[in-house]
């Protein structure tokens, strides 16, 4: 059974790189929850447990990002920004899936039938203390 983790942001960067360490492409996570919760941190860490050769940064503007990584390309999808599920069809989803890579995806649920199916989702939320994130696996 999962239960809802209460992780400081060193233990979050932990979490995530230890999870990027365990991952195998083809895979796709999402990640969602409000805005400042941690999502693109965890990216961030999730991306140095993959041997990622650049630093991950947000994609809001830029929608995609793309990293070279030990295990696999890494693509970073923010869908923050999208007015509709169907600006999504452009992003290249299926080309990504298609090469066998490692996607994360901040907000799928802005992607709509356009998003790839998710082998996992994480939702990220405020705790009830600044320096608290809270971490749940949807299921």
């Amino acid at each position: 059974m999962w239960c809802t983790m209460r992780l400081r942001a060193d233990e979050l960067n932990r979490f995530g790189e230890e999870l990027g360490r365990s991952l195998a492409a083809p895979v796709v996570i999402g990640l969602s929850g409000e805005l400042g919760s941690g999502k693109t941190t965890l990216v961030q860490a999730i991306c140095r447990g993959l041997g990622a050769r650049a630093l991950a940064t947000s994609p809001t503007y830029a929608l995609v990002h793309h990293y070279e990584a030990r295990a696999a390309p890494v693509y970073h999808v923010d869908c923050y920004r999208l007015k509709s599920p169907d600006e999504a069809r452009d992003l290249g989803f299926d080309d990504m899936t298609r090469e066998r890579a490692i996607v994360l995806i901040e907000w799928p649920e802005r992607a709509g039938p356009w998003a790839p199916p998710l082998d996992r989702h994480f939702r990220l939320s405020h705790g009830d203390e600044p320096e608290i994130r809270e971490l749940e696996e949807i299921r």
